[in-house]
């Protein structure tokens, strides 16, 4: 099991969760963030001038199966992208053991329903 956590531009959310989405990837969680880029510079707005050194993003994560791991990264690599600078990144984080709650499963078994194996 991997763990998979994107940070990527808040108007490229929605493109991302259709990819996952259509990537059979339908449990994730996400997040506001905000985080310090390279990036320094003032922008003006209606004569006051804002620092852009914050940016806004989105932070998703994703814990998924070992053979889901590159479809996923697949489907958000492809979504979030715009070919400029802030585009985001991928984490993979390797996970030691999941458990669900209500059922007492463990490993793999408690990130799907066996009886819609896919």
């Amino acid at each position: 099991m991997k763990k998979i956590e994107a940070i990527i531009r808040k108007t490229k959310f929605e493109d991302v969760k259709d990819a996952l989405l259509e990537a059979d990837i339908e449990w994730f969680s996400y997040y506001d963030v905000r985080g310090v880029g390279k990036a320094r510079q003032g922008r003006i707005y209606r004569g006051v001038v804002y620092d852009t050194s914050y940016i806004e993003r989105i932070l998703i994560s994703i814990v998924v199966r070992d053979k889901n791991v590159e479809k996923t990264i697949d489907a958000v690599k492809k979504a979030a992208y715009t070919g400029e600078i802030g585009d985001g990144r991928i984490f993979v984080i390797p996970i030691e053991d999941a458990i669900r709650i209500r059922t007492g499963d463990r490993g793999d078994a408690s990130l799907y329903n066996a009886e819609q194996e896919n």
